[in-house]
Order: structure tokens, then sequence, then C-alpha cells
């Protein structure tokens, strides 16, 4: 047999050669390519702009990304922990540390990086009403005269709008309420945040006193802006329940809302993170400004809350920062190499 190849031998080779050299650089550039993710989120609409951020990452890198499933903070946690779904684009540390934990901690978990920073968190209530009386301090509101200002149902106890049952929020409030002996002036008033808080700014408008509980990243303190419209209400002293016990809430200001400054973490499931590497980078180096989402959230609030409005903030954020986003896609897919 002759040892030199026919041409049309040299061509099928080369043909070839060419073949496996465009599906090593289709791998490299599409990483997930097969594999499926399942994003989860909670009631809350706002978040669908920070979790849509990632899948549209994602995607890029080739992952098949199903629709976002819509369930509260501690069943995401043990979806996450059990490999039933694959990453939450929200989880707060430290204010969901129960639910880490319960769903397993750093042994099933997968939490590197911070995606945004400064959440901030406390009570608050309308400015007149702060100066006319000088309230500076939820303790005060044990005063049943001071209270009584706050009463929306005419029940004589302060009305306070508060949060869903199920989020770490809930569990703070009502650990407050008992640390500082509020049960028999403030009522927490639950149900859905976003109607409650509705029907609050409603009295606000009206020009009556209003008692609440808010968080940023949100739309809220756009609307009823802190300083301008409304005052942040100091506690008399740090108590936290939970894995947060013993934590010192007080800020470097010297001011104590009685929450910690949280951080917002793209949690996953750990044992797919690792066989992931390049989603795994992603969820460590993606990062977005409080700024940015507090301000798609308040045009969010202002109408623009449909499935295809929010489609168009996260398509208009990814082309206002195109290179931090293709950087992110790089180094991605080198951590997959």
């Amino acid at each position: 047999m002759s040892i030199f190849r026919s041409p049309r031998t040299l061509a099928s080779i080369a043909a070839g050669t060419l073949a496996l050299g465009c599906l090593s650089t289709q791998a490299s550039e599409l990483p997930g390519k097969g594999v499926k993710v399942y994003p989860l989120k909670s009631s809350i609409a706002e978040e669908t702009f920070q979790t849509q951020l990632v899948m549209k990452a994602l995607e890029k890198l080739g992952y098949d990304v199903q629709p976002i499933r819509e369930v509260e903070y501690p069943t995401a946690h043990l979806a996450l922990g059990n490999g039933d779904a694959t990453f939450i684009a929200t989880h707060w540390n430290p204010l969901h540390a129960d639910y880490y934990k319960n769903a397993g901690g750093d042994a099933k978990l997968y939490r590197k990086g911070v995606y945004s920073d400064n959440a901030a968190q406390g009570y608050l209530i309308d400015k007149k009403t702060a100066d006319a009386y000088n309230i500076t301090n939820i303790d005060q509101l044990r005063d049943p005269k001071i209270a009584k200002l706050f009463d929306a149902d005419g029940d004589g106890k302060a009305d306070l709008t508060g949060c869903n049952p199920g989020w770490g929020c809930e569990a703070m409030i009502e650990h407050h309420l008992d640390a500082y002996k509020l049960r028999d002036t403030v009522t927490h008033q639950q149900g859905t945040y976003s109607a409650l808080i509705a029907d609050t700014i409603a009295r606000y408008k009206a020009g009556k006193p209003i008692l609440y509980y808010t968080w940023t990243p949100y739309w809220v303190s756009n609307e009823l802006q802190p300083g301008k419209d409304v005052v942040w209400l100091e506690v008399p002293f740090s108590s936290a329940p939970g894995e947060q016990k013993g934590t010192d809430t007080k800020l470097p200001n010297g001011k104590n809302y009685g929450f910690v400054v949280n951080k917002q973490h793209i949690l996953a499931n750990k044992a797919w993170a690792e066989a992931n590497p390049a989603a795994a980078k992603l969820f460590e180096i993606m990062q977005l400004p409080v700024s940015d989402i507090n301000a798609q959230n308040h045009a969010m609030s202002k109408g623009q809350n449909k499935p295809a409005d929010i489609d168009r903030h996260v398509e208009g954020w990814i082309k206002a920062h195109q290179k931090t986003f293709d950087s992110w896609l790089e180094q991605a897919r080198a951590a997959a190499k």
C-alpha cells in the first residue's frame, strides 16, 4: 500500500479536522450545551429582572434554561439543597441564614461572590408625623398615645405594614415585636406586601400617618423617599432570632435600624455548580448595582410590569453594559476549559 494518500483522502481528512475544530470551538463557546437549568424566584414580581439577567447569560453559554418557577424562600432553599432546582438570584445573607442552614448549608449549596450589595431594610414613618411628635425610635411606639397615631383600622393600635408569612423579614419583625415589647400597641399587618404597601402609600397621599417595613432594592423608596417623605426609625438595641442571634445591627454611622445591611447572592445547588464550572464562575462574578434594581423596580411600579416590559429592561441593561456582560461570559467560558 502506498504511503502517499490520494487528494480525495487528504481532502476528507482536512474536512474532518475542520469539523472537529468547529465542534471544539462550539464546545468552548457553549459549555452549557444540552444542560437544563431550573431557575427559582419568590412571589415578588420585582425579582424577575435580576433573575432574567442571570438566565440570559446562561443562555449565551448554551444552557437550556427553563421558565422561572415561583416558590417562597424556605421552599426555594430546600429545593436547591435537594437538587430539585438550579439557582435563585435573590438569596439574602444573613436574612436567609436559617433557610440556608436548614437546606444543608455549605455541604449542599453553592454561594460565591456578591450579586447585589448594600441591601438595607427597616421601619419607616412619614416625616410629617415624625417631626410633629419627635419620633425617632420604634421604642416610642410602646406609648399608646404615639401608637394610636398610626392606627388605620380603629382598634387603637399602630398598624405596621409588614412582611408576607414565610419571608425572612417576617421572622425578624415578629422577633422585634417581642424583644421591644410592642405586642400591646402594634399590629403586624400581613398579607400580600404589594397590596398592603399600595394602601400605605394611598394613606400617605391622603395626609395620614404611616408606619411600614420595607427593603432596598425595591421601588418603595423611590416613591416614598427617606429623608424627604419618610424617615427611618431606630431600634433601642440589636436583637435577632435563629442563626442571626447575637448579631450587632448598628451601622458604621452609629444608627441602628434593627437589621444588618444584607448582601444578595446567586445561590445554586452545589453538586450542579461543581459539574458546571462555567455557570459556577458566572454566578460568582455577576454584579448588579442596587441603584439599577431600584430604577427597574420603580419603572414596574409605574406600569411597566408586563413580561414584555421586563424583557425590554433586561435587554436594555445588557446593551448599556455590553462590555461588562461579555466579560462575564468570557470568564465563564475560560473556567470551563
